[in-house]
């Protein structure tokens, strides 16, 4: 099964990189609309747009947690059609995704998660949804697809270890077993101290006869 982000999780993601991108990119932004609104023209514009984007998203949220899917689609598409470049918009096509799986209608959720791909914003955003499209597409039978939408990643910094067992599980379903070894001893390898399911992996690799390393077991 896909594997799910939870919106707490998916939050942290967003300000993780916000706090260390924040900065540039509104400055950025000022420089570039100074001149036409003045910084404190900025900020309300900013603030506003933000605001919408929040509502938007808390109203979608609401509805997906009622069971009113076919509701927030109309509060997911105001975010997609006004605030395209908003985390708020990729946090929900996330969670439509997720909505989408729950209720068996997976075609769905790829067009989702291949939107987030290409415009999620902050770029973590876009890294979670290449994993879970690429989950989802290995569940739909389609390990080839799936290992493409992998490898298709630029910048995996702090998904190496998901990346890894994801990879590993397509390398499994196409009959490359030594291959997928390797895979699972990367993710074990990369996985930190207290994040992600390490016995998980270590049984995937006992299961297929696997020698492990000690230390790669235990830390």
């Amino acid at each position: 099964m896909v594997e799910i982000y939870d919106a707490h999780e998916q939050g942290e993601v967003v300000k993780k990189w916000l706090r260390e991108n924040g900065s540039a990119i509104v400055m950025g932004l000022v420089i570039a609309f100074g001149g036409l609104f003045g910084f404190k023209q900025w900020q309300n514009w900013e603030e506003n747009t933000r605001q919408q984007a929040a509502t938007e998203f808390e109203v979608l949220d609401q509805l997906l947690d009622a069971g009113q899917l076919d509701a927030a689609m109309s509060n997911f598409q105001n975010l997609q059609d006004d605030f395209a470049d908003s985390p708020y918009t990729s946090m929900a096509a996330l969670e439509m995704a997720r909505a989408r799986i729950e209720v068996n209608q997976p075609d769905l959720a790829i067009g989702l998660y291949e939107f987030v791909v290409e415009n999620g914003y902050p770029k973590a955003m876009s890294v979670v949804a290449r994993e879970r499209l690429a989950r989802l597409l290995l569940d739909q039978g389609r390990p080839d697809d799936a290992l493409r939408t992998l490898e298709g990643a630029k910048d995996l910094s702090g998904f190496e270890a998901r990346y890894a067992e994801v990879r590993g599980d397509i390398l499994f379903a196409q009959g490359r077993h030594d291959e997928a070894v390797a895979a699972y001893l990367e993710a074990l390898d990369t996985l930190e101290a207290g994040v992600g399911d390490r016995g998980k992996l270590v049984m995937k690799l006992q299961a297929m006869g696997a020698e492990i390393p000690e230390e790669a077991a235990e830390s």
